[in-house]
Protein backbone atom coordinates (compact mmCIF):
# COMPACT_ATOMS: atom_id res chain seq x y z
CA UNK A 1 0.00 0.00 0.00
CA UNK A 2 1.54 3.36 -1.24
CA UNK A 3 1.00 5.55 2.07
CA UNK A 4 1.77 8.58 -0.20
CA UNK A 5 -1.42 8.64 -2.28
CA UNK A 6 -3.88 7.88 0.77
CA UNK A 7 -1.81 10.46 2.92
CA UNK A 8 -2.59 13.48 0.36
CA UNK A 9 -5.80 12.44 -0.93
CA UNK A 10 -6.72 12.63 2.97
CA UNK A 11 -4.88 15.68 3.95
CA UNK A 12 -6.55 17.63 1.28
CA UNK A 13 -10.04 16.81 2.51
CA UNK A 14 -8.82 17.32 6.10
CA UNK A 15 -7.54 20.90 4.69
CA UNK A 16 -10.80 21.88 3.09
CA UNK A 17 -12.94 20.89 6.12
CA UNK A 18 -10.85 23.13 8.66
CA UNK A 19 -11.04 25.88 5.60
CA UNK A 20 -15.05 25.35 5.45
CA UNK A 21 -14.96 25.83 9.52
CA UNK A 22 -13.10 28.22 10.01
CA UNK A 23 -14.85 30.59 7.25
CA UNK A 24 -18.12 29.90 9.24
CA UNK A 25 -19.80 27.54 7.17
CA UNK A 26 -20.98 24.03 7.69
CA UNK A 27 -20.53 20.82 6.24
CA UNK A 28 -24.20 20.25 5.38
CA UNK A 29 -23.56 23.46 3.30
CA UNK A 30 -21.76 21.57 0.68
CA UNK A 31 -24.15 18.60 0.17
CA UNK A 32 -26.54 18.06 -2.65
CA UNK A 33 -27.79 15.13 -4.09
CA UNK A 34 -28.48 16.68 -7.30
CA UNK A 35 -24.98 18.46 -7.59
CA UNK A 36 -23.57 14.49 -7.03
CA UNK A 37 -25.25 13.27 -9.93
CA UNK A 38 -24.60 15.55 -12.03
CA UNK A 39 -20.97 15.66 -11.93
CA UNK A 40 -20.23 12.45 -11.10
CA UNK A 41 -22.63 10.66 -13.04
CA UNK A 42 -22.22 13.28 -15.75
CA UNK A 43 -17.90 12.44 -15.52
CA UNK A 44 -18.58 8.54 -15.07
CA UNK A 45 -21.24 8.14 -18.52
CA UNK A 46 -18.29 10.77 -20.34
CA UNK A 47 -15.91 7.91 -19.55
CA UNK A 48 -17.92 5.27 -20.92
CA UNK A 49 -18.79 7.02 -24.48
CA UNK A 50 -15.50 7.74 -24.42
CA UNK A 51 -14.00 3.73 -24.25
CA UNK A 52 -15.05 0.40 -24.46
CA UNK A 53 -17.27 -0.97 -21.70
CA UNK A 54 -14.21 -3.64 -21.06
CA UNK A 55 -12.09 -0.63 -20.93
CA UNK A 56 -14.61 1.17 -18.42
CA UNK A 57 -14.70 -1.89 -16.58
CA UNK A 58 -10.83 -1.81 -15.53
CA UNK A 59 -11.41 1.99 -14.05
CA UNK A 60 -11.48 0.71 -10.63
CA UNK A 61 -8.48 -1.28 -11.20
CA UNK A 62 -6.34 1.45 -12.95
CA UNK A 63 -7.11 4.06 -9.59
CA UNK A 64 -6.34 1.21 -7.28
CA UNK A 65 -2.76 0.96 -9.00
CA UNK A 66 -2.11 4.16 -7.28
CA UNK A 67 -2.55 2.87 -3.89
CA UNK A 68 -0.47 0.13 -4.16
CA UNK A 69 3.28 0.19 -3.98
CA UNK A 70 5.50 -0.98 -7.16
CA UNK A 71 9.07 -1.38 -6.16
CA UNK A 72 11.07 -1.78 -9.38
CA UNK A 73 14.61 -1.62 -8.22
CA UNK A 74 17.02 -0.73 -10.86
CA UNK A 75 19.81 -1.61 -8.60
CA UNK A 76 19.29 -4.56 -7.59
CA UNK A 77 18.11 -5.27 -11.43
CA UNK A 78 21.32 -4.61 -11.81
CA UNK A 79 23.28 -7.03 -9.69
CA UNK A 80 20.76 -9.50 -11.12
CA UNK A 81 22.12 -8.94 -14.49
CA UNK A 82 25.66 -8.83 -13.41
CA UNK A 83 25.32 -12.12 -11.80
CA UNK A 84 23.49 -13.84 -15.05
CA UNK A 85 26.33 -12.35 -16.67
CA UNK A 86 28.91 -13.57 -14.74
CA UNK A 87 27.49 -17.55 -14.64
CA UNK A 88 27.05 -16.87 -18.91
CA UNK A 89 30.93 -16.15 -19.02
CA UNK A 90 32.19 -18.82 -16.67
CA UNK A 91 29.78 -21.97 -17.32
CA UNK A 92 27.81 -20.69 -20.57
CA UNK A 93 24.59 -19.84 -21.99
CA UNK A 94 23.10 -22.98 -21.01
CA UNK A 95 23.44 -22.41 -17.58
CA UNK A 96 21.08 -19.77 -16.96
CA UNK A 97 18.40 -21.61 -17.99
CA UNK A 98 18.60 -23.53 -14.30
CA UNK A 99 18.62 -19.91 -13.28
CA UNK A 100 15.20 -19.12 -14.50
CA UNK A 101 13.03 -20.02 -11.99
CA UNK A 102 15.15 -18.27 -9.10
CA UNK A 103 13.48 -15.10 -11.16
CA UNK A 104 10.45 -13.29 -9.93
CA UNK A 105 10.52 -10.58 -13.15
CA UNK A 106 8.03 -12.22 -15.85
CA UNK A 107 9.68 -9.59 -18.22
CA UNK A 108 13.67 -10.88 -17.67
CA UNK A 109 12.58 -14.82 -17.57
CA UNK A 110 11.41 -14.50 -20.73
CA UNK A 111 13.84 -12.35 -22.10
CA UNK A 112 16.42 -15.22 -20.76
CA UNK A 113 14.68 -18.05 -22.07
CA UNK A 114 14.92 -16.32 -25.41
CA UNK A 115 18.95 -15.94 -25.02
CA UNK A 116 19.27 -19.52 -23.97
CA UNK A 117 17.80 -20.57 -27.32
CA UNK A 118 19.73 -18.91 -29.03
CA UNK A 119 17.03 -16.74 -30.70
CA UNK A 120 19.14 -14.09 -33.00
CA UNK A 121 19.95 -11.14 -30.69
CA UNK A 122 18.10 -8.83 -33.05
CA UNK A 123 14.98 -10.99 -33.31
CA UNK A 124 15.66 -10.90 -29.22
CA UNK A 125 15.21 -6.84 -29.11
CA UNK A 126 12.46 -6.74 -31.42
CA UNK A 127 10.41 -9.20 -29.47
CA UNK A 128 11.03 -7.63 -25.65
CA UNK A 129 10.78 -4.11 -27.05
CA UNK A 130 7.17 -5.31 -28.55
CA UNK A 131 6.61 -6.17 -25.23
CA UNK A 132 7.86 -2.94 -23.96
CA UNK A 133 5.79 -1.24 -26.05
CA UNK A 134 2.64 -2.78 -25.33
CA UNK A 135 3.28 -2.67 -21.53
CA UNK A 136 3.56 1.24 -22.34
CA UNK A 137 0.84 1.03 -24.14
CA UNK A 138 -1.30 -0.26 -21.21
CA UNK A 139 -0.12 2.31 -19.16
CA UNK A 140 -0.49 4.65 -21.39
CA UNK A 141 -4.46 4.04 -21.58
CA UNK A 142 -4.92 3.68 -18.07
CA UNK A 143 -3.51 7.06 -17.49
CA UNK A 144 -5.67 8.88 -20.11
CA UNK A 145 -9.10 7.66 -18.32
CA UNK A 146 -7.36 9.22 -15.33
CA UNK A 147 -6.63 12.48 -17.17
CA UNK A 148 -10.19 12.22 -18.78
CA UNK A 149 -11.81 12.46 -15.44
CA UNK A 150 -9.96 15.34 -14.61
CA UNK A 151 -10.77 17.01 -17.57
CA UNK A 152 -14.81 15.75 -17.37
CA UNK A 153 -15.19 16.67 -13.36
CA UNK A 154 -14.94 20.40 -13.64
CA UNK A 155 -16.42 20.12 -17.16
CA UNK A 156 -19.84 18.91 -16.07
CA UNK A 157 -19.11 20.45 -12.58
CA UNK A 158 -19.99 24.07 -14.79
CA UNK A 159 -22.55 22.30 -16.68
CA UNK A 160 -24.33 21.47 -12.95
CA UNK A 161 -24.04 25.42 -12.00
CA UNK A 162 -25.66 26.61 -15.57
CA UNK A 163 -28.20 24.41 -15.03
CA UNK A 164 -28.87 25.82 -10.97
CA UNK A 165 -28.55 28.99 -12.33
CA UNK A 166 -31.14 28.51 -15.20
CA UNK A 167 -33.33 26.92 -12.34
CA UNK A 168 -32.82 29.65 -10.19
CA UNK A 169 -33.95 32.45 -12.43
CA UNK A 170 -36.76 30.67 -13.49
CA UNK A 171 -37.97 31.84 -9.78
CA UNK A 172 -37.23 35.07 -9.57
CA UNK A 173 -40.55 35.25 -8.02
CA UNK A 174 -39.24 34.25 -4.78
CA UNK A 175 -36.39 36.98 -3.80
CA UNK A 176 -35.75 35.00 -0.66
CA UNK A 177 -34.70 32.39 -2.36
CA UNK A 178 -31.79 33.50 -4.68
CA UNK A 179 -29.03 33.16 -1.93
CA UNK A 180 -29.56 29.52 -1.28
CA UNK A 181 -30.27 28.89 -5.05
CA UNK A 182 -26.72 30.58 -5.95
CA UNK A 183 -25.00 28.74 -3.25
CA UNK A 184 -26.75 25.18 -4.84
CA UNK A 185 -25.85 26.16 -8.23
CA UNK A 186 -22.13 26.72 -7.31
CA UNK A 187 -21.69 23.63 -5.62
CA UNK A 188 -21.15 21.53 -8.39
CA UNK A 189 -18.05 23.74 -9.65
CA UNK A 190 -16.80 22.89 -6.72
CA UNK A 191 -17.41 19.28 -6.69
CA UNK A 192 -16.01 19.09 -10.24
CA UNK A 193 -12.52 20.91 -8.84
CA UNK A 194 -12.60 18.40 -5.92
CA UNK A 195 -12.77 15.52 -8.61
CA UNK A 196 -9.53 17.43 -11.11
CA UNK A 197 -7.49 18.69 -8.56
CA UNK A 198 -7.93 16.22 -5.25
CA UNK A 199 -8.63 13.11 -7.28
CA UNK A 200 -7.90 12.69 -11.11
CA UNK A 201 -4.59 15.09 -10.95
CA UNK A 202 -2.68 13.50 -7.99
CA UNK A 203 -3.54 9.87 -8.78
CA UNK A 204 -2.40 10.75 -12.67
CA UNK A 205 0.45 11.92 -11.82
CA UNK A 206 1.31 9.00 -9.49
CA UNK A 207 0.69 6.58 -12.19
CA UNK A 208 2.86 8.17 -14.66
CA UNK A 209 5.92 8.10 -11.97
CA UNK A 210 4.93 4.42 -11.65
CA UNK A 211 5.42 3.46 -15.17
CA UNK A 212 8.21 5.92 -15.58
CA UNK A 213 10.30 3.55 -13.15
CA UNK A 214 9.10 0.47 -14.70
CA UNK A 215 9.83 1.38 -18.16
CA UNK A 216 13.07 2.66 -16.99
CA UNK A 217 13.92 -0.92 -14.84
CA UNK A 218 12.12 -3.05 -17.72
CA UNK A 219 14.71 -0.81 -20.48
CA UNK A 220 17.43 -1.73 -17.94
CA UNK A 221 17.01 -5.62 -18.36
CA UNK A 222 16.81 -5.84 -21.63
CA UNK A 223 19.89 -4.07 -22.34
CA UNK A 224 21.27 -6.29 -20.01
CA UNK A 225 20.23 -8.96 -21.71
CA UNK A 226 21.68 -8.19 -25.21
CA UNK A 227 25.19 -7.28 -23.71
CA UNK A 228 24.89 -10.93 -21.64
CA UNK A 229 23.82 -12.31 -25.04
CA UNK A 230 26.73 -10.12 -26.55
CA UNK A 231 29.47 -12.04 -24.43
CA UNK A 232 30.40 -8.69 -22.63
CA UNK A 233 32.33 -8.32 -19.70
CA UNK A 234 30.38 -8.52 -16.58
CA UNK A 235 32.12 -5.37 -15.40
CA UNK A 236 31.72 -3.07 -18.67
CA UNK A 237 27.78 -4.40 -18.48
CA UNK A 238 27.51 -2.88 -14.84
CA UNK A 239 29.43 0.38 -15.66
CA UNK A 240 26.71 0.52 -18.77
CA UNK A 241 23.69 -0.49 -16.98
CA UNK A 242 24.10 2.62 -14.27
CA UNK A 243 24.72 4.93 -16.99
CA UNK A 244 20.71 4.53 -16.94
CA UNK A 245 20.22 5.92 -13.35
CA UNK A 246 20.97 9.08 -12.17
CA UNK A 247 23.30 9.96 -9.65
CA UNK A 248 22.02 9.50 -6.16
CA UNK A 249 21.41 5.80 -7.34
CA UNK A 250 24.70 5.11 -9.12
CA UNK A 251 26.39 6.69 -5.80
CA UNK A 252 24.66 4.67 -3.20
CA UNK A 253 25.69 0.98 -4.10
CA UNK A 254 29.55 2.68 -3.51
CA UNK A 255 28.81 4.37 -0.59
CA UNK A 256 27.14 0.89 0.96
CA UNK A 257 30.04 -0.31 -0.35
CA UNK A 258 32.44 1.82 1.57
CA UNK A 259 30.31 1.61 4.99
CA UNK A 260 30.67 -2.24 4.48
CA UNK A 261 34.92 -2.01 4.52
CA UNK A 262 34.96 0.28 6.93
CA UNK A 263 32.73 -1.99 9.16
Amino acid sequence: MDITTILGIVLAFIFMVIGIFWGGGTLGQFGDPSSVMITIGGTLAGILSSYTISDFMLLPKIIGNAFKQHSFDSVGGINTIVTLANIARKEGMLALEEKVNELDDEFLKKGVMLVVDGTDPELVKNIMEAELGAIESRHQKGIGMVELIGALGPAYGMLGTLIGLIIMLGNLSDPNALGSGMAAALITTFYGSIIANTISIPIAAKLKTSSGNEMLYKEILLEGLLSIQAGENPRIIEEKLYSFLPRAAKEQPKKEEEEARDE
